[in-house]
Order: C-alpha cells, then structure tokens, then sequence
C-alpha cells in the first residue's frame, strides 16, 4: 500500500510564504514525474507545478516566479516552496506522483491534500 502524505499549509498573510512537503511511503519501487495540483472551493483542481524524475520542471502561469518546486528522490519527497502568496492561492494544495507500487507497473496517487489559506 502507498500513501502520499502532504505537510507543510496554514494560514498565512498575503506577500508571505509557505513550503510544502509531499513524502511518499509504503510498497514505492521508484517515482517518476511528480506534481502540485490546487483545488479553491467551487473550482476545477488546476496543476501547478510539475518536476520530472531528472528535475524538470514545468509551472502554471498564474505562479510562475513565485513558486518553486524541487523533489529528494532518495527521499521520495517533492516539496512546493510558495512565496509573495496571494488571497486567490487560497485553496486545497495535493501533491500527485506516478510511481512503480508492488504491482510492478506505474499508477498515479494523490494524497489527501493540505490547506492553504492566504488572509488579505
């Protein structure tokens, strides 16, 4: 069994910054691509950030220059560092990885998501 376990949201004031952890534990053989996905309330979930198993990254528009994405693979953890935050980043951030689980072949997991909450 896998789980994806996501840490690091709260309350923060706009301009601040938050960093979130994703660490992915249990039957995990190897990780490829990895990402960040929000969800506000009444809206689509919408991806934010994207980093391959070679550290490739890919970001929304909407967040582009204020966030950062990096992953440990020896630790399968993906991290989301957010700076300057906005009221509208308020939402539900889930991290999201395909990985190799003890069917031997690539399935996607979500975990079950961390508040982040940006006050005006």
């Amino acid at each position: 069994q896998v789980q994806l376990v996501e840490s690091g949201g709260g309350l923060v004031e706009t301009g601040g910054s938050l960093r979130l952890s994703c660490a992915a534990s249990g039957s995990v053989y190897d990780i490829d691509d990895m990402a960040w996905y929000r969800q506000a309330p009444g809206k689509e979930r919408e991806e934010v950030a994207f980093i391959t198993h070679g550290g490739t990254t890919r970001y929304a528009a909407s967040v582009q220059g204020r966030f950062t994405v990096t992953r440990d693979n020896a630790k399968n953890t993906v991290f989301l560092q957010m700076t300057t935050l906005l009221p509208e980043y308020t939402a539900a951030y889930f991290c999201c990885a395909n990985l190799r689980d003890n069917t031997l072949s690539f399935q996607t997991y979500w975990g079950q998501g961390t508040q982040v909450t940006v006050s005006a």
